[in-house]
């Protein structure tokens, strides 16, 4: 990822440290970390919507709800992980070489 992408994401973590409700470091970092299953859990709405599975709801998504969702996760990642260290954008280009060499040919 560019750098412009993650000095976005570290706008957009000052951003949260200054307008969320007060709270200790740590529990910064444990209710950022949590707010990825919470998105993962709406890209699994939107998968069931858009393939109708609930009969309840019939079609009530599509797959572009998904890629949204999709992303929501991606960038809620990014920014658990910026919380967590500033050395994010290195953390994650370091976990991706690892992932890359052991997986691809």
């Amino acid at each position: 990822m560019d750098s412009q992408t993650w000095a976005t994401i570290t706008r957009l973590v000052e951003w949260l440290d200054n307008d969320s409700a007060p709270t200790s470091d740590e529990m910064r970092r444990v209710l950022r970390v949590l707010k990825i299953q919470e998105e993962a859990g709406e890209v699994a709405e939107a998968v069931h919507g858009a393939m109708g599975a609930n009969p309840r709801k019939g079609a009530s998504h599509t797959w572009a709800d998904v890629e949204k969702e999709l992303c929501d996760v991606i960038l809620t990642g990014m920014v658990a992980l910026t919380t967590l260290t500033p050395d994010a954008p290195r953390v994650f280009a370091d976990h991706l070489d690892r992932v890359a060499t052991r997986s691809l040919p």
